[in-house]
């Protein structure tokens, strides 16, 4: 416990910080940073777009495979400044019911402000912890994240709650980071580049088998797609050799993008 504790702190505070300095990265120092748009999919030609709100933190468009419908009532989980928020809002219409929950104040102050720029009134953005999603059961149609949950320490606890709050026979669509192989230890043992969403990521077969095991059915891997961190950057947390053996491992770095029904 004393561990998560830790790592909500790290990443929360780095959050806070991308927040109040609208930076792209999501980890590192001022001096070191790991940039974090190397993992961002364009939300730009989408509609219910709203730039103010796209803070490059993503690592996918679970909006595109999440078979959201006009009237329905979504959660987003992690919602940062209200990007993926503000989408799904163009998508559910004005009978339905967008909620975003995020732990960290400085984006949910963003996305609060972001809203009222807008001047929806069925956004709701609230405060909470995704271990301990602080809404009642059988909610949502659809619940949504993205590249958030790898960030959550305890994931099996995650999906547990995302399954509470669905209502039944309902789904979730979630874009997140996952391994392939694994990754060297001297880049795990980087902690800031947990809220990097390197660190925190599980493997592939792990990740999908936590989902099997909170109880969802029909699981599917919508996209994968690797993801490069351009050399330059690695160099910046290990040495030249590190990063050879690195790549001689064959480890890789994926993003996808899965959905799973409420069983």
């Amino acid at each position: 416990m004393k561990n998560s504790n830790k790592l909500k702190k790290i990443v929360r505070d780095k959050y806070a910080d991308i927040a109040t300095e609208s930076s792209n990265c999501c980890c590192g120092n001022k001096n070191k940073q790991l940039d974090y748009s190397v993992f961002n999919e364009s939300y730009a030609d989408k509609e219910g777009y709203f730039k103010d709100a796209d803070m490059n933190l993503g690592c996918g468009l679970p909006t595109e495979y999440s078979n959201i419908k006009k009237g329905d009532a979504v959660l987003d989980l992690g919602s940062g400044a209200g990007n993926d928020c503000f989408v799904t809002r163009s998508i559910v219409g004005e009978n339905g019911k967008v909620t975003g929950l995020d732990f960290t104040d400085e984006m949910l102050q963003k996305a609060i402000i972001n809203n009222q720029k807008t001047g929806y009134t069925n956004i709701n953005f609230i405060k909470g912890d995704i271990e301990n999603i602080p809404l009642d059961s059988n909610t949502f149609d659809v619940v949504i994240s993205n590249c958030v949950l790898n960030l959550v320490p305890d994931k099996e606890k995650a999906f547990s709650e995302i399954k509470r709050v669905l209502k039944p026979n309902a789904h979730f669509c979630v874009s997140d980071i996952v391994l392939e192989g694994e990754l060297l230890k001297e880049i795990r043992d980087v902690a800031e580049m947990y809220a990097g969403c390197v660190s925190g990521a599980l493997q592939t077969e792990k990740y999908l088998s936590v989902i099997e095991s909170a109880g969802f059915n029909n699981i599917k891997v919508k996209k994968k797609k690797q993801i490069n961190v351009p050399d330059d950057q690695l160099l910046e947390y290990i040495s030249k050799d590190e990063l050879q053996k690195y790549k001689d491992t064959g480890a890789g770095i994926y993003s996808i993008t899965v959905i799973g029904i409420k069983r």
